[in-house]
């Protein structure tokens, strides 16, 4: 028998109430997570990735509202809890323990008042009955873990007395005390160089190989996503666009925004001299789709059935996409 996925999100939608009524955000986003892999949630600026990971974690602001969907997650015990039900009280029992966040930006998501062995051991004070000692020593423990030097000096250090890449390892160690199941990573290495990312990338790996976690890790970078990512589910205007195993995405792309995307990376087998392909036209408004597939204007392949409402649908072996001409699409991949 398969196993139930840790994370099943169905017809997630998701609205802002704004000065000019209602905003959907999110339409009808479905994902699937096993345990012990990694997806990739990968999109432009504005596509409604940090918006999944926030609705899912119940940390949407005043304004916004899970209008409809579901979100199941498989707890520790067995059981099941929709994510998109719980109240506010259910979620702190969750949060940290069960399901813990990585936020793209430590300096700003760090408290500058607090110590970073304060604000890890808080973490152990709220999910984990460890008395002051014990807490101290699995915060030392994390920190090392997490390959930060002379672990037990830096409990008394404040966060800006730390590098960039300091700050991230702090994160992930907050994020990974009580051991949670599921870790979302929301463009965890956008802030930091490109060593360090790399080093951070490394890090995340080993310590999901070795706490056998499962990952939904948010980008817009889809080198990153070739690096940590097991499926890709791909986002455009708070939709779904095309979801695939990502070595099947890589090779044989069925969605032209996909192929834009990966058209865009820098290689260096490129013949010298050749301009990166960029995609025209920008990202449409969300107060203003058009009434089909919202990456119609932009799209080359755009035909006039493009105007009719699209879904994903799948077109080889666990691979879907929601375009009409996905099949001349892989055709010419």
């Amino acid at each position: 028998m398969t196993e139930a996925p840790i994370l099943s999100v169905e017809a997630l939608r998701v609205a802002f109430r704004s000065g000019r009524g209602a905003v959907t955000a999110l339409r009808d986003v479905s994902i699937s997570l096993a345990a012990g892999r990694t997806l990739a949630l990968v999109g432009e600026s504005g596509s409604g990735k940090s918006v999944t990971s926030l609705a899912l974690l119940g940390l949407l602001p005043p304004n916004g509202q899970v209008t409809g969907g579901a979100a199941r997650y498989r707890t520790r015990a067995g059981g099941a809890l929709d994510l998109t039900t719980l109240r506010p009280k259910d979620f702190r029992a969750v949060r940290g323990r069960e399901i813990a966040m990585i936020f793209q930006e430590p300096m700003s998501s760090l408290n500058p008042l607090f110590t970073v062995g304060d604000q890890i051991g808080e973490m152990l004070l709220l999910h984990a009955d460890l008395d002051a000692a014990a807490r101290r020593r699995r915060v030392v423990e994390m920190l090392e873990l997490v390959e930060i030097p002379a672990a037990a000096s830096r409990l008394g250090s404040y966060p800006h007395e730390l590098s960039g890449g300091m700050r991230q390892r702090v994160m992930i160690a907050l994020a990974l005390v009580c051991a949670p199941q599921l870790l979302i990573a929301d463009e965890p290495t956008t802030a930091l160089d490109v060593t360090v990312q790399a080093q951070i990338l490394d890090l995340m790996r080993r310590l999901q190989r070795e706490m056998g976690m499962s990952i939904l890790f948010i980008t817009h970078d889809m080198g990153v996503v070739a690096e940590v990512a097991d499926d890709v589910a791909v986002m455009y205007a708070g939709a779904i666009i095309e979801q695939a195993p990502v070595s099947d995405l890589f090779r044989k792309p069925a969605h032209p925004y996909t192929r834009g995307l990966l058209a865009s990376i820098p290689r260096t087998d490129r013949p010298e001299g050749e301009r990166l392909q960029a995609i025209p036209g920008a990202v449409p408004p969300l107060t203003a789709l058009p009434p089909g597939c919202a990456f119609a204007p932009r799209c080359p392949l755009a035909i006039p059935p493009c105007d009719e409402p699209v879904h994903l649908r799948e077109v080889l072996a666990s691979h879907r996409a929601a375009c009409i001409r996905a099949e001349e699409v892989l055709a010419h991949a």
